[in-house]
């Protein structure tokens, strides 16, 4: 067995799968806004899972799921507010466990927050996580939360307080965590060297959208082209045009701090393990709805590029139905085992043996403005998803195959009852 890779997850937030010049947004290309996460996309040794999903469509549940690989609210997290139990075992204990240096460097999101306090400013971006609420990495630095696009709060391992560091919040963490990740011996100069495990978690590109996003100018929002499930001429056109184009700004300049990072990484240590996703998507508009929490499609479908050079010696796109609680196992898996056959037929070697679908749900409403007003758990595959109420009644049905931006719920028609009657099982469990 060869020597266990490096292991590098980037891991943004609100950018939703749609939003990549390679995924086909037609306001991200022509010049790209994407340039360098296209490139990885289509680097040899990268696996591209396009029907990627988050398990929960807002931020803690969906972190916490993502650390332990348990879904919500089983992990300890079933309101905005709770905590990432103490008592959590997460990826980096694992990791450890097989002699992985880790380090965490970022929006942590899973520590106590006062609810009453404003959610955005330094009240959160300052407040202290405790070391031991930090999931157990051996290195910590970043924030609570606080949506500080730009000049980030910092604290942890080597910062007993918090700190402002000046620029942008995506630039900061993304070069912090490559002196980090490239300011130690590589392998080869020291085969004795423990490998390294890293997150860097970044809001962006999360609003404020009309926050400043370094040198990225925002495109025209009249300009801008939208799907058909934004509703024409209605005030929330008018909100997600003013609103994308900032977004479409953050990414811009995420893609070059991220792109920054991918290359230092790289250019010091060729053998890493890296990861690109995002903890959940953003509506814009979508069924005339905004942020997260909802099941729709600009909501729960998140990026996901795993690459190695072991993996394939080109690119692959992948439609095995992934999700992002099934990152921890693929993350040991190739811990263990760098080769191709980690993946198997569909997924790499996590113990999950059906990747047919995948389980979405919101364990409870977030009581924040333009979120999802209820609970809900359902079942996505490539071709289909059901969406059931708290109650276990069905609330939505897509057939994505033929109606990709979810213009029809199906929910009610006869010819689609024997449908939902067989993914309902799946939910329930």
């Amino acid at each position: 067995m060869s020597r266990p890779p490096d292991i590098l997850w980037i891991v943004t937030t609100q950018w939703r799968a749609q939003a990549f010049a390679f995924a086909g947004d037609p306001n991200l290309r022509a010049p790209s806004r994407t340039p360098r996460l296209d490139a990885l996309a289509r680097e040899p040794g990268t696996i591209n899972f396009a029907q990627a999903v988050t398990p929960h469509p807002f931020g803690p549940f969906a972190r916490a799921a993502m650390l332990t690989g348990i879904p919500s609210p089983e992990n300890g997290v079933r309101d905005y507010y709770d905590p990432l139990p103490a008592s959590s075992r997460t990826i980096a204990h694992a990791l450890r466990e097989r002699g992985y240096a880790t380090a965490f460097f970022g929006k942590w999101h899973l520590s106590k927050r006062d609810p009453r306090a404003p959610l955005v400013g330094e009240t959160h971006a300052r407040a202290i996580v405790p070391p031991g609420a930090r999931g157990g990495f051996d290195f910590w630095e970043g924030f609570e939360s606080g949506f500080l696009l730009n000049d980030p709060w910092l604290h942890g391992t080597r910062l007993p307080e918090p700190r402002q560091f000046r620029g942008y919040q995506g630039g900061v963490l993304c070069e912090r965590a490559l002196e980090y990740f490239c300011g130690r011996e590589t392998a080869r100069e020291n085969p004795a060297r423990a490998p390294m495990f890293c997150i860097v978690s970044l809001e962006t590109p999360h609003p404020p959208y009309d926050a400043p996003a370094a040198n990225a100018v925002a495109p025209n929002p009249e300009q801008l082209i939208l799907p058909a499930n934004v509703p024409a001429g209605s005030e929330a056109e008018s909100k997600a045009r003013r609103e994308l184009a900032g977004y479409y700004a953050h990414i811009e300049a995420t893609d070059t701090a991220v792109g920054r990072l991918i290359a230092g990484a790289r250019a010091k240590n060729p053998g890493a393990l890296i990861v690109f996703t995002s903890a959940h998507g953003d509506m814009h508009g979508a069924h005339g709805l905004f942020r997260k929490g909802w099941p729709h499609e600009e909501s729960v479908r998140v990026p996901l590029l795993v690459n190695h050079p072991t993996l394939a010696p080109e690119s692959i796109l992948s439609n095995a139905a992934v999700s992002l609680i099934d990152l921890p196992a693929m993350t040991l898996s190739l811990a263990e085992e760098t080769t191709r056959s980690a993946f198997g037929k569909n997924s790499p070697g996590s113990p999950r043996l059906d990747f047919t679908h995948a389980l979405i749900s919101m364990p409870s409403v977030v009581r924040l403005p333009r979120q999802c007003e209820r609970a809900w758990r359902g079942v996505r595959t490539p071709a289909r998803k059901l969406i059931l109420n708290e109650d276990g009644s069905p609330w939505l049905f897509f057939d994505l195959e033929n109606d990709p931006l979810e213009m029809r719920n199906l929910v009610g028609e006869p010819s689609r009852m024997n449908e939902i009657a067989a993914l309902t099982p799946l939910i329930s469990g």
